[in-house]
């Protein structure tokens, strides 16, 4: 039995609600890092520059996955939901509890995943 709407919406609303708490917990991190050396020496301002990266590229992440969930939403609205984009097949529940954004069944996400692309 496929995954029934309430329920996948549910999950990607969830989601996009812990992707949004965890963005804004994290805005600080990718702020600007002071240049001023006399109140953060040499090395910790490197730090500070090391973190700030990695907080822009954890938000770069969140905003890809928005986006899938954005996507995930329109495959409900329209009803294509559940099914793979390459075969048609039915994407099994257990993948799409996992992940709901999952636009590939197992069997195309291996294929793809081998042939790398």
């Amino acid at each position: 039995m496929p995954i029934s709407p309430k329920t996948a919406m549910a999950l990607l609303e969830g989601r996009r609600i812990e992707i949004n708490a965890l963005s804004d917990l994290s805005k600080e991190a990718r702020g600007v890092v002071p240049l001023d050396q006399q109140s953060v020496g040499r090395l910790s301002r490197m730090d500070a520059l090391q973190g700030q990266a990695m907080a822009e590229a954890t938000q770069r992440r969140r905003i890809l996955e928005l986006q899938k969930i954005e996507q995930a939403i329109k495959r409900l609205d329209s009803g294509d939901f559940g099914y793979c984009v390459e075969c048609d097949e039915k994407i099994p529940l257990e993948r799409l509890e996992l992940d709901p954004t999952a636009t590939l069944c197992v069997a195309c996400a291996t294929k793809k995943e081998k042939s790398g692309k």
